[in-house]
């Protein structure tokens, strides 16, 4: 009994009672969740010289991160997991737009941590891989393990077409799997089939960009390289690049 009463009145303790607070925090533990699968299996796939995974991998342990992390907040948070779909969102009078801001910066916040996690995590493998020398381009470049960064014959025109576009889809479907009016996705099935929804599209659009698809996944871990010591060029369209 005296355990039990400990661990009610500990639960009682710790239990938020401010609803933002709650939603912020599923957001956040969502968004690390989502990142850290996603470049987690892109290091591995980079730091075993191809191995132990490629594109095809990467693309699909970033599916399965996103259903997960789905699961983990939608109860909570609603899971925006994308500032793009937040504000989507608020053009639909479907989420107040003063909380837009707030959801931005926890998603983009949550995105950092995560690339600290998976820097931290494959600290040997990097430093092994790329001889100790952190860089942006070159042929042991390991800056792509965390952001994505456009092909060399992209131009900046195209790059910028290639995100609105495949950002547009995304939205779109998820819209579409959500909408009651359409023929419905077996209730609890809905992370399935947005994750099934993002394959696609990174299976069809992922040879320009890297399909980022998601302002808060590539600015939180590049913004991380900047602070980690890759220096700005992660920051700059690479010259020869548009």
């Amino acid at each position: 009994m005296g355990t039990t009463s400990f661990l009610k009145r500990a639960q009682a303790l710790l239990r938020i009672q401010n609803k933002l607070a709650r939603e912020c925090l599923a957001e956040l533990l969502a968004v690390f969740v989502l990142i850290l699968i996603v470049l987690g299996s892109s290091a591995q796939m980079v730091t075993s010289f191809g191995t132990k995974g490629d594109t095809f991998t990467t693309y699909l342990a970033g599916a399965l991160g996103l259903m997960v992390s789905i699961y983990t907040a939608v109860g909570v948070s609603g899971a925006h997991l994308n500032p793009a779909f937040s504000f989507a969102m608020c053009l639909l009078e479907q989420f107040p737009w003063w909380k837009f801001p707030i959801y931005v910066a926890v998603q983009i916040s949550g995105a950092f941590i995560a690339a600290g996690a998976v820097y931290v995590l494959y600290y040997d493998a990097i430093q092994h891989y790329s001889n100790g020398t952190l860089t942006v381009s070159g042929p042991r470049e390991t800056a792509s393990i965390f952001a994505t960064y456009p092909a060399d014959y992209l131009s900046l025109a195209n790059g910028f077409l290639d995100q609105v576009m495949g950002t547009a889809l995304l939205i779109v479907g998820i819209l579409a799997i959500l909408d009651t009016r359409n023929k419905g996705v077996p209730k609890g099935l809905e992370p399935v089939a947005v994750a099934l929804l993002v394959l696609s599209i990174e299976l069809s659009m992922g040879s320009n960009c890297g399909c980022p698809i998601n302002p808060a996944r590539d600015f939180g871990p590049r913004l991380f390289t900047y602070v980690a010591g890759w220096g700005t060029e992660v920051f700059r369209w690479v010259e020869g690049r548009g």
